[in-house]
């Protein structure tokens, strides 16, 4: 039994080294940017999909019943940049939700437990009863919260609603728009940044969701 545990270790720390290595080699964002509109059948090789439920259909990214496996981008971003992305709901939970400035690769352990690598973005989270941007952790601890967290409970995410994100990222401040509107705005006083918080991702609980036309260009 101990031979065997110390092989899975071995394994355990191989596979992450290889999936560091992985998102180490993507290619960085430069000055033109990224765009996807989603407009053909399949998935495609920019993507690193940790559980193999997110799809494209009908000129949309849809996911649902992913439990904290992220869609990663296989681009690592500027370190100051814009991104911008449609997004809906399908169901009355809401639950819309992004990955910035993560590592790549990581995803929920076997547990459900997800502690992310970046900066969490979600509208209408927890049964469409807070939105917030969270610094890794979705549940901070509660003398802690404001140093890993901003939040609000006043919006609910319509079923069906098309909804259109802006997320400025500029040193230590990241910036939140929904439809044109100031949303949130968070600063970290210690900013996530370079190897392991620069990719961009996808998130789904268990909310039937939809993404479209993303964009992601340095800021200037």
């Amino acid at each position: 039994m101990v031979r065997i545990a110390g092989n899975m270790a071995l394994g355990a720390a191989l596979l992450g080294v290889v999936f560091l290595t992985v998102s180490c080699g993507d290619r960085r964002i430069g000055d033109g940017g990224f765009a996807d509109s989603y407009d053909r059948k399949e998935l495609g090789s920019n993507y690193r999909d940790t559980i193999g439920r997110y799809v494209v259909h009908g000129g949309r990214l849809h996911v649902a019943k992913a439990y904290n496996h992220p869609l990663w981008l296989k681009r690592r971003l500027p370190r100051d940049a814009v991104i911008e992305l449609d997004a809906w709901s399908f169901t009355p939970d809401g639950d819309i939700k992004v990955e910035i400035y993560g590592d790549g690769r990581s995803f929920t352990d076997h547990r459900g437990g997800y502690r992310g690598t970046g900066y969490i973005l979600c509208l209408g989270g927890w049964k469409n009863t807070k939105s917030f941007i969270a610094r890794q952790l979705e549940h901070p601890p509660k003398r802690r919260v404001r140093e890993f967290m901003v939040s609000r409970t006043d919006f609910k995410v319509k079923r069906g609603q098309r909804y259109h994100f802006r997320i400025v990222r500029k040193g230590r401040e990241i910036r939140w728009e929904v439809d044109g509107k100031e949303f949130l705005s968070f600063m970290d006083r210690r900013p996530l940044s370079g190897k392991g918080h620069d990719h961009f991702a996808y998130c789904n609980w268990e909310s039937e969701v939809a993404f479209d036309n993303l964009s992601i260009r340095p800021l200037k």
